[in-house]
């Protein structure tokens, strides 16, 4: 194993003595691999920790159990637990509290060292008391991936109390490998959504939080485990489990592994001793609650695609393009309820959508049908562009006509309205000018979806400085400076000055992108309304506001009001309209509006004078 001890030691908190002969902290020793690798031995230690397969306890099955020593050494760089390996059919049932003589081979197992038993025996009962272990870790270190992590080698395969409140950060594997990610530090949020890109800033930030940060697994070796654990019932009385909620006194062993099934992230994992319990520090949201005549909306559908996903080639106005989102026909049903449930619930006037399937207007047609069968006939009515650009995805716009009505044609922003736009990888922007009917004043809605960060753009000379912003940041920053300049040249013919732009532009609160916005006069009524606190999606286990809306001077004075309404990035993604892995069914109600997307929408209220 490549684990390099990154900072300085961990102060272990002593335990009783043991007595002569190998101890288990001889054969962890004082680095990052044993130095008995390949060698037999026999220990004596407490079982602190049961996790065997098939025998009478089914509360983990890690094929193996923890053994710790009665007593500790005086090394606090040494650790007394260790992890026995004794397969699929143990030939000894262990429980917590049996003293066992255990003979085996040492091995480093993905970088944990572990005994692999050829025999076990049961000499006698005792008991070791939890370590008291505190965040953030006095070291950091890399695992195998390059990734920073917290340094909990002295402490490798003991069992630990954490005393302390730790938060829920991120919940995107609890479905599939069963563990959560937890930090001392409250929610973690990006960089660049409270700093200024810098280099040197973002790599202490990584520092700190991967020292403030833990995994906290389910204890089982398989994927997809049912039920899923931790979102409701004892662990979560109050309801389901969110990104923001809390639990306090932790207890169980610490171990250096991947994730069910070795997958997922190479990283320490707390096994848990009891099942924890969650606080709901952060509550599912009702209704949106926001004032004014006028409500526009930014709402990412998550990749809503009427051509159902077969594998084949076949979407995009090209017909070439792999599809996206729904891979039966029950699915879809599914995504479009959760769709039109939030929809309905924000009320909007205006809603410009993201991550549309790019076709003529089956996407577009879909959702205004399905608000029009639950809300009343023509409740609900589209902008009719056809297809947009080239990329298998696009934007759109929906109304209501009882409100608004558009005010001239549509404009669309692509590399031939301005060659620095590149629409090869952006997604076109698109503005319709809306007229309210209650008094004719105007507002030109702009709808985004700029460059993603997943992907590598250094072929197009816009490499991943490591300042906080990710990939294909200049590609993003060009794309925002030619908003700027095209919405200057009044595409729409509005001849008003009140423009409003939204969607998702793939950038946080500080990052190049706003900021040329902001340097061309716009302002960001998320990062009003939330100062140091904005977010509407969660990655890697940060919080941060990708989705904006953003206004021209003259339509500052005219909003009433700006919400992200937390009703998907917080949620797990069990909660949404997939159905792969084996998910139950029964998870899933299409009559709440919780994970409908994975980014949370944008709502602003206006009163429109002009």
């Amino acid at each position: 194993m490549s684990r390099s001890l990154y900072l300085v030691s961990i102060i272990l908190l002593p335990l009783v003595a043991c007595g002569g002969g190998i101890s288990v902290s001889d054969i962890q020793g004082n680095g990052p691999a044993s130095s008995l690798v390949g060698e037999t031995v026999t220990v004596e230690g407490i079982v602190t920790g049961d996790f065997q397969d098939n025998d009478a306890d089914d509360s983990g099955d890690l094929g193996g159990f923890f053994l710790q020593a009665e007593r500790a050494d005086s090394d606090a760089s040494t650790s007394d637990g260790v992890f026995v390996f004794d397969g699929r059919n143990a030939a000894t049932d262990v429980t917590v509290g049996d003293k066992l003589a255990v003979t085996g081979l040492v091995k480093e197992f993905f970088g944990e060292t572990q005994i692999a038993a050829s025999s076990v025996k049961v000499v006698g009962n005792g008991a070791v008391k939890a370590v008291a272990l505190s965040l953030p870790a006095a070291g950091i270190t890399t695992n195998s991936d390059g990734d920073l992590i917290a340094d909990f080698e002295a402490y490798e395969g003991m069992l630990v109390r954490i005393e302390q409140t730790l938060t829920v950060t991120e919940l995107y594997n609890l479905e599939r490998y069963g563990e959560l990610r937890l930090s001392a530090n409250g929610r973690l949020y990006q960089f660049t959504n409270g700093n200024a890109p810098d280099v040197a800033g973002y790599a202490s930030h990584r520092e700190t939080n991967a020292a403030g940060t833990l995994t906290l697994d389910d204890g089982h070796r398989n994927q997809n485990p049912a039920p899923i654990p931790y979102l409701d019932g004892a662990a979560m009385p109050a309801g389901a489990l969110r990104v923001g909620d809390s639990v306090t006194g932790l207890t169980g062993n610490l171990r250096f592994a991947r994730a069910s099934g070795s997958n997922g992230s190479e990283t320490w994992r707390l096994m848990p001793a009891s099942d924890p319990v969650f606080v709901a520090d952060n509550p599912r949201p009702g209704a949106p609650d926001i004032g004014g005549e006028l409500r526009v909306a930014s709402f990412n559908a998550l990749n809503l695609f009427p051509t159902i996903d077969s594998g084949d080639r076949v979407c995009g106005p090209s017909a070439r393009s792999n599809c996206r989102g729904a891979d039966s026909d029950e699915e879809f049903g599914r995504q479009l309820d959760k769709i039109t449930t939030a929809l309905a619930m924000i009320d909007a006037d205006i809603v410009g959508l993201i991550e549309l399937e790019n076709n003529q207007s089956q996407s577009l047609q879909a959702i205004v049908d399905s608000l029009n069968a639950a809300l009343g006939p023509n409740t609900y009515a589209f902008v009719d562009t056809g297809s947009i650009g080239n990329d298998a995805i696009r934007a759109g716009l929906i109304f209501k006509p009882a409100s608004v009505v558009p005010r001239g044609p549509y404009a669309i922003l692509d590399s031939s309205v301005d060659s620095h736009f590149d629409d090869r990888r952006n997604r076109p922007a698109l503005a319709q000018t809306f007229s309210q009917r209650s008094n004719d004043a105007r507002l030109t809605v702009v709808v985004n979806h700029l460059k993603s960060k997943a992907s590598s753009c250094e072929r197009a000379g816009d490499p991943n400085t490591h300042d906080g912003q990710a990939n294909c940041n200049q590609i993003r920053r060009i794309a925002a400076i030619a908003i700027a300049g095209w919405l200057q040249t009044d595409p729409t013919a509005s001849d008003d000055p009140d423009f409003l732009i939204i969607g998702d532009l793939n950038a946080h609160l500080m990052a190049d992108p706003l900021t040329a916005l902001k340097d061309a006069g716009f302002i960001n009524l998320v990062e009003i309304a939330n100062v140091g606190y904005a977010y509407s999606y969660v990655f890697d286990g940060q919080s941060g506001a990708l989705d904006h809306a953003l206004v021209s001077s003259s339509l500052l004075t005219q909003v009433t009001a700006t919400i992200e309404w937390h009703i998907n990035a917080d949620e797990a993604p069990a909660h949404d309209y997939n159905l792969e892995n084996g998910r139950d069914p029964a998870i899933f109600d299409g009559t709440t509006p919780y994970r409908a997307s994975d980014h949370d929408p944008v709502i602003i209220g206006l009163d429109l004078t002009r």
